[in-house]
């Protein structure tokens, strides 16, 4: 079982360092926004942390300086890092992510290693890491999502005397790997106008799509539809997975996290309704839907759901 760690109330440079990190989540991942706002503020707070440190990182990755300067600034982070770990961030750094997550981690058990991870995997990218199978892919997914997972259960926790809840980091990862999934093949053609390839090399020669993605259209003669179609099973493998989660979590931790998925199960239903969108644009989904999937996970459908189909394998 994960507990908290008691903590006294927060002084006003740690506040004011939460206020900044929740101004990031807000302006810079809606999704991600969504689903934290059902949480009580100590938990926000703290997954606000969490995505303000994940952002940097990937805006180091992600941006237009040289090379080696990002290599040096994912070092510098990483060492950064290193000092949360340790507890030698004072109150008053002038670091306000740092001030916030190292007070998130005080409070919650949060396995910082997973941000060493996510680091590993931007690596993994200024290297020009490609992937032959799935299971060179899971490598990095789990670095980029599986290990916030990870660390995002550190903040939830699990109730006392959850059934499997010695597997509860295991599906937290497998949920993340089915975000990372659906957040690939979202981006497919993004990702190829930045020269980057994810989906697997072996995938993409069985259905014909070795040419990669370069315009609004598959590549001629290929398979596209059946790519993108053999990808969303193996998403939603993933997810049904994943939320075995669901049932080891309190009301408004499940809730966060099924409003999470949720929105990312639906951004794969639409996907694999109209799979050549992903070439034209990036496919998204309108704030009212998103209300909607929160509404539904705060109700406790999500969870229920998963329950009653455990129970049914088990009986």
């Amino acid at each position: 079982m994960i507990r908290t760690v008691e903590s006294a109330s927060a002084s006003a440079p740690v506040l004011a360092a939460y206020s900044y990190c929740e101004a990031v989540t807000g302006q810079q991942a809606r999704n991600f926004a969504y689903g934290i706002r059902l949480l009580p503020t100590p938990k926000r707070r703290a997954m606000s942390a969490l995505y303000a440190f994940s952002r940097r990182v990937d805006d180091i990755g992600d941006g237009v300086l040289p090379a080696d300067v990002k290599v040096a600034r994912l070092d510098d982070t990483r060492a950064l890092l290193a000092r949360i770990h340790a507890g030698e961030i004072d109150e008053d750094d002038t670091d306000p992510v740092a001030v916030a997550l190292a007070h998130a981690a005080r409070r919650f058990p949060i396995p910082l290693g997973g941000l060493d991870e996510l680091i590993d995997g931007v690596q993994m990218d200024l290297r020009g890491a490609t992937y032959e199978t799935w299971d060179d892919l899971k490598v990095y997914c789990r670095c980029v999502a599986g290990a916030i997972g990870r660390l995002s259960l550190g903040v939830f926790g699990t109730e006392p005397g959850a059934r499997g809840a010695e597997r509860a980091a295991e599906y937290a990862d497998t949920l993340g790997l089915a975000l990372q999934l659906t957040n690939i093949l979202r981006d497919v053609r993004e990702d190829a106008e930045d020269g980057r390839t994810y989906l697997p090399a072996d995938d993409l020669a069985k259905f014909g799509c070795s040419a990669g993605f370069h315009g609004p259209t598959p590549p001629e003669g290929s398979d596209f539809t059946g790519l993108v179609h053999f990808e969303v099973r193996r998403a939603r493998a993933l997810f049904a997975e994943g939320y075995r989660l669901l049932p080891m979590l309190d009301r408004r931790s499940g809730a966060c996290v099924a409003a999470m998925a949720g929105i990312y199960r639906r951004l794969l239903d639409r996907i694999e309704r109209d799979p050549e969108a992903v070439l034209r644009g990036r496919v998204s989904l309108p704030g009212r839907e998103k209300a909607y999937v929160a509404v539904r996970g705060l109700s406790g459908l999500d969870a229920r759901h998963v329950t009653r189909r455990t129970v049914r394998r088990r009986a």
